[in-house]
């Protein structure tokens, strides 16, 4: 499938993996600390006017509420500049880079996406090709041209079977891969994500899965898409998508399968994202932070699975459980619910829809000592604020049991 993509968007017939291929670009996706880099430069040192400016979207989601005097004026340059160039621009509050990118329609099937976040290849989950790409390959390339080079990736096939047991869920299976897989151990390749539990996801938990994919090395991840992908295309009014899949007796670089069904509830513990064991391995450790946020949470299931934790038991008092909604859309459905009301009224605080403390830029920095426990895709040393605080990765389940009780527990506790 990324190779069709691939010879599609550079006019031609096929292409081979290890060939460099220069292609047209159907969409860019851009934050607000990756636009400013872009922008200077292309201002700097390209100038003109920029090719396809509908295709360049930008999403304020890191400085979702600017700190300083120096961050508004750098989200006013960037601002002024969507403006001028007519570029779609999502400002603060309006959730992060990848879920609204899909949400608001700019991602279809057979598409070839770039992204400035090094998770961009999430958005294979709709049957993309999508790579990350860096600030002066946008200046120079996407911006003045929508042109970007590739060269083709061979592709890894990884088949996921079973079924999950109860209080095990899609993101402890994305968890557990990663560190089964190894942190960088994929070097350039695609990934394929299929198999009957694959299958059986919903959309918003394959996102886990291309979501994960960078984090063991991986240029670009996807999912065939199939009825769960275009009914998904379809509730947004997209029609007319160019779907793509692997021809039949596709060979790959490496077939990997495993199965999923005897896989309990896990965790990961610091310092890196490659260390996963079962959550009652840390059961006890006390925490003073939770978030449901970030790039990998702030979905409407994790939502849900929170808004259920919390009806049983409220928020332990001295824990501070933020709620981030990675879209405005999540929020909404969520006022619609009443959870947004359970949430607040059991002891969590919500947050503007953008990343939230990823990276502290706005919220959640931690002094020395202090723990969180989160659905954020990274857990490295300073990332949250001191080198000595901790940060674990765990299910919006999981972190939702752990704001109930001080310290992270077993969430089958509350099934």
């Amino acid at each position: 499938m990324i190779e069709k993509i691939l010879a599609k968007r550079s006019g031609r017939n096929k292409v081979a993996p290890g060939e460099v291929v220069v292609c047209e670009v159907d969409c860019a996706l851009l934050h607000d600390l990756s636009a400013r880099s872009c922008r200077l430069v292309f201002e700097n040192k390209m100038g003109g006017t920029i090719a396809h400016p509908e295709r360049i979207v930008t999403v304020f989601d890191h400085q979702f509420s600017s700190p300083s005097e120096e961050k508004a004026i750098a989200l006013q340059g960037t601002r002024e500049f969507c403006y001028r160039h007519g570029m779609p621009l999502y400002d603060c509050g309006s959730g992060n880079i990848h879920n609204v990118a899909v949400q608001m329609g700019h991602i279809r099937p057979g598409d070839l996406v770039v992204g400035s976040d090094s998770h961009s290849p999430v958005q294979g989950v709709m049957g993309t090709f999508c790579a990350s790409l860096g600030n002066d390959s946008y200046a120079a390339t996407v911006m003045p041209h929508s042109k970007a080079w590739f060269r083709v990736p061979e592709t890894i096939r990884v088949e996921l079977t079973g079924t999950t047991r109860p209080g095990t869920t899609a993101r402890d299976v994305a968890l557990w891969l990663c560190s089964v897989i190894g942190e960088g151990k994929v070097n350039y390749q695609a990934i394929k994500f299929c198999g009957e539990y694959i299958d059986s996801l919903p959309l918003w938990d394959r996102w886990l899965f291309t979501l994960m994919a960078v984090d063991v090395g991986a240029k670009a991840a996807y999912v065939e898409p199939d009825k769960t992908t275009l009914d998904f295309c379809d509730s947004l009014g997209l029609a007319g998508c160019e779907v793509e899949k692997d021809d039949p007796g596709t060979t790959f670089i490496a077939d990997w399968k495993w199965d999923v069904s005897d896989l309990e509830p896990q965790i990961c513990f610091p310092p890196t994202v490659g260390n996963v064991a079962p959550i009652r391995k840390y059961a006890g450790t006390p925490i003073q932070y939770a978030e449901l946020g970030g790039h990998g949470g702030g979905r409407l299931l994790d939502v849900e699975m929170a808004a259920r934790v919390l009806a049983k038991k409220p928020k332990q008092e001295r824990v501070k459980f933020n709620v981030v909604p990675g879209s405005r859309h999540v929020f909404s459905m969520a006022a619609k619910s009443g959870d947004v009301a359970l949430l607040h009224e059991r002891g969590a605080t919500w947050f503007p829809a953008s990343t939230g403390s990823n990276q502290a830029v706005n919220m959640g920095a931690m002094a020395a000592g202090e723990t969180m426990i989160s659905t954020h895709v990274r857990n490295f040393p300073g990332r949250n604020g001191s080198p000595k605080a901790n940060m674990f990765l765990a299910s919006a389940l999981s972190v939702a049991a752990a704001a109930t009780a001080g310290k992270i527990i077993d969430p089958r506790e509350f099934l």
